[in-house]
């Protein structure tokens, strides 16, 4: 992520860049690379004041923190931004879970028959064949008599494979920013899991012996 530094008194350190280099990769992980931040340091009497604000594809995100010292009112504003940026994240992929509208097909008409229409035959009837039964229309429907066969349709990807060893935190993380449903990953001492996600929404892990 590109992060530019701003200091209205004095002059940014080294370790206060590692400091916003490391929240700045946690946030990248989430709302992506190509997210960028702009940090400003101040101060006011006695507080010191940092502005953080990331501008992601979509989302502008703006946070303040205020502490005693710089490095604590960093770590403040990364925290603030980093809740934000979880918050957009966790409703970005509920908007893309909601089930699409199904299309309701128009109901048959129904045939009834009309009983202007049925006078003439029954006097008919009652003239000449007082003795046979009156016949009556009846609207058949028709079905189809076998269900039809969805044929499954298979994509083969290779993103689905984590390549280097990760904690369970790691992959469900890594899952999120990928926006994968399901990741094959092995921790570091070798183990082998698939970690997925369920029709409710849940992710859940299967360990693989």
């Amino acid at each position: 992520m590109e992060v530019e530094f701003t200091a209205r008194q004095g002059k940014v350190s080294k370790a206060l860049r590692e400091q916003a280099a490391e929240g700045m990769d946690r946030i990248a992980r989430i709302l992506g690379k190509s997210a960028r931040a702009s940090i400003i340091l101040g101060a006011q009497r006695h507080l010191q004041i940092v502005e953080l604000t990331l501008k992601a594809r979509l989302q502008t995100i703006v946070a303040t923190g205020k502490a005693a010292s710089v490095e604590s009112a960093l770590r403040q504003a990364v925290s603030h931004a980093e809740n934000q940026a979880l918050r957009y994240r966790d409703r970005h992929i509920g908007r893309k879970r909601l089930p699409k509208e199904e299309k309701l097909l128009p109901a048959p008409p129904v045939v009834r028959p009309k009983a202007r229409a049925a006078e003439p035959e029954l006097a008919a009837t009652n003239g000449h064949d007082a003795g046979k039964p009156g016949r009556t229309s009846i609207a058949v429907h028709s079905f189809p008599s076998t269900a039809a066969v969805v044929e499954p349709h298979i994509v083969k990807s290779g993103e689905a494979l984590a390549l280097r060893p990760m904690t369970v935190e790691e992959a469900v993380k890594e899952a999120e920013f990928r926006d994968r449903d399901l990741l094959v990953f092995r921790s570091p001492a070798g183990e082998l899991f698939v970690l997925h996600r369920r029709r409710d929404g849940q992710m859940e892990l299967v360990e693989i012996p």
